[in-house]
């Protein structure tokens, strides 16, 4: 298929990737608190891309994905965000990156095929969700500059069998539409807990446990509030949100942005749910591996974030980077409960 090839999203964000200002902490109130919300788009862009609709796109009418690629003009890069796909639908995050290794930012979809000769299914629309909290809650171990990843890009796509599938975005810049193109590998099977699982009952370390040095086990600055309670004592008696992401050692520069929108959440939903982030590698230090938290769920990558009902089970579940919408959502399925979060996460 005629277009850019895809990239890593780590080695985009790496290239980026700059020190933020710190913040402090705000109280919230539920949904309904501006801590719910992203701060204002920076860009007239962002707030664009944030709501596509499947109709302003090409409809496939029997093309085949290579047919609908040559109708486009070659567009950015891709950079996937997400690794774990299994059968059904799936949600599918990823950056676009122009020839300047700058983020790009416009009204997109997303279509699939099994190969590029294979009938295309789309358009799935693929809204931008925002990385960007209050400035009271940006910090050191975020990234501030022009070029930083302001948004990230969202689908929820059917992926119905094993295999490798074919994967052809759509973004209308400027009042044209071009494609850029990525693969995906769909395992069989994943050990890693789905919506509606039980979650593991791991113990996560706290400010207790570790002395009241924060340094052990969180790598953000300034640190979090999300150490307070041990996952083992709150699982199964009230909402979770849990957070696997290491700001200071992440090897996708995603999780210090997604460390302070949790922040920023806690303080609109801390009365609500428990907020816990756990460190990624034992000791912060990717040389001694990962931390027995992150085998327990089967993770191999990061950062990730798990949402968890009051009865324990798995509510939504993220990869990668996500936004701040995302992210709510997630939190608010929690309080809703399990059965009632569809298809959140994938």
């Amino acid at each position: 298929m005629r277009s850019p090839h895809s990239s890593s999203l780590a080695l985009a964000c790496a290239a980026l990737l700059l020190l933020a200002g710190c913040g402090s902490g705000e109280e919230g109130g539920g949904a309904t608190s501006p801590n719910a919300r992203p701060a204002p788009a920076s860009s007239p862009q962002i707030a664009s891309a944030a709501d596509p609709v499947a109709s302003e796109f090409p409809q496939p009418e029997g093309r085949t994905l290579q047919q609908l690629a040559d109708t486009l003009e070659p567009g950015p890069e891709v950079g996937l965000a997400s690794s774990v796909y299994t059968p059904g639908i799936n949600r599918l995050a990823f950056g676009l990156i122009d020839a300047e290794n700058k983020f790009v930012y416009g009204r997109t979809a997303v279509y699939v095929a099994r190969k590029p000769t294979a009938k295309a299914s789309g358009p799935f629309p693929a809204p931008a969700d925002s990385l960007e909290v209050r400035t009271a809650f940006r910090s050191q171990t975020s990234n501030s500059t022009p070029g930083e990843l302001k948004a990230i890009y969202h689908a929820e796509v059917d992926l119905p069998q094993p295999g490798r599938w074919f994967i052809l975005t759509v973004t209308r810049l400027g009042g044209r539409l071009y494609g850029a193109t990525a693969d995906v590998r769909v395992s069989a099977r994943s050990d890693i807990p789905g919506v509606g699982d039980p979650a593991p009952k791991v113990e996560t370390p706290t400010l207790a446990s570790v002395g009241n040095d924060v340094s052990k086990i969180d790598t953000r600055t300034p640190p979090s509030e999300m150490h307070r309670e041990d996952l083992r004592d709150v699982l199964g008696r009230k909402p979770v949100a849990l957070l696997f992401a290491t700001p200071a050692l992440c090897q996708s520069r995603v999780c210090g942005p997604v460390a302070d929108i949790g922040a920023q959440l806690q303080a609109a939903y801390g009365d609500k749910v428990e907020f816990i982030h756990n460190e990624v590698y034992v000791d912060n230090d990717p040389r001694k591996g990962l931390r027995p938290q992150l085998t327990a769920f089967g993770l191999r990558t990061e950062p990730w974030l798990f949402t968890i009902d009051a009865d324990g089970r798995v509510a939504a579940r993220l990869e990668g980077a996500f936004g701040i919408e995302e992210y709510r959502e997630a939190v608010e399925a929690a309080i809703r409960g399990a059965d009632a979060s569809g298809a959140a996460g994938s």
